[in-house]
């Protein structure tokens, strides 16, 4: 041995923390509050009376999502996520890259949302009547097609959701490797 000792790596946890818990189940919960209350549609709908109530509930939730994310990116800096259990290394290709998937159109909805309203000349408009307003110059057609790639990707999200709920359903009840448990918090992650 050349004398020069190299730390050990510490062991990842067994589970989440609570921190992480907290900060994914929050994030499911409101990604799927925006999506029920989104307007959907054209501009002339998103934009309408109709629409007064529900679109600030759904921007000021697209903030927080967006906010939690890189909250949970930084606090994956600091506490190691738990090693995932063996399998395939096809599979566990698939499962980084689905991840890293869910984190781009976590991050990538709501910034949509934010550059596709300023480009149409819209502040973005937050529960209690505070208003952001455009901090780009107006480009209406260029907003119009920020906005539809919105929608786009709003809705592949809810699948990607729906399937990594369904994944995680699989690891629970048919492979029963912990996956679900690990993210649960600690009394139900005990009960079987």
């Amino acid at each position: 041995m050349s004398g020069i000792e190299i730390a050990p790596q510490p062991a990842s946890p067994p589970r989440y923390g609570a921190v992480a818990q907290a900060l994914h189940w929050l994030t499911a919960v409101l990604v799927l509050i925006a999506f029920i209350l989104g307007p959907g549609g054209n501009e002339q709908r998103v934009y309408s009376a109709a629409h007064a109530v529900d679109r600030p509930i759904h921007e000021t939730i697209g903030l927080c999502v967006f906010a939690l994310v890189l909250a949970r990116l930084a606090w994956r800096r600091i506490a190691r996520p738990p090693q995932l259990p063996p399998m395939h290394a096809a599979l566990r290709l698939l499962a980084r890259t689905f991840h890293a998937a869910l984190y781009v159109l976590l991050l990538g909805v709501p910034l949509t949302a934010i550059f596709g309203a300023w480009l149409e000349g819209h502040p973005l408009t937050l529960v209690g009547g505070l208003e952001i307003a455009p901090w780009i110059a107006e480009s209406h057609a260029v907003g119009t097609k920020v906005a539809s790639i919105h929608q786009l990707l709003g809705d592949v999200l809810i699948w990607l959701a729906g399937f990594h709920a369904a994944a995680a359903m699989i690891h629970h009840f048919v492979l029963r490797d912990g996956v679900l448990r690990a993210m649960l918090p600690s009394r139900a992650g005990r009960a079987r």
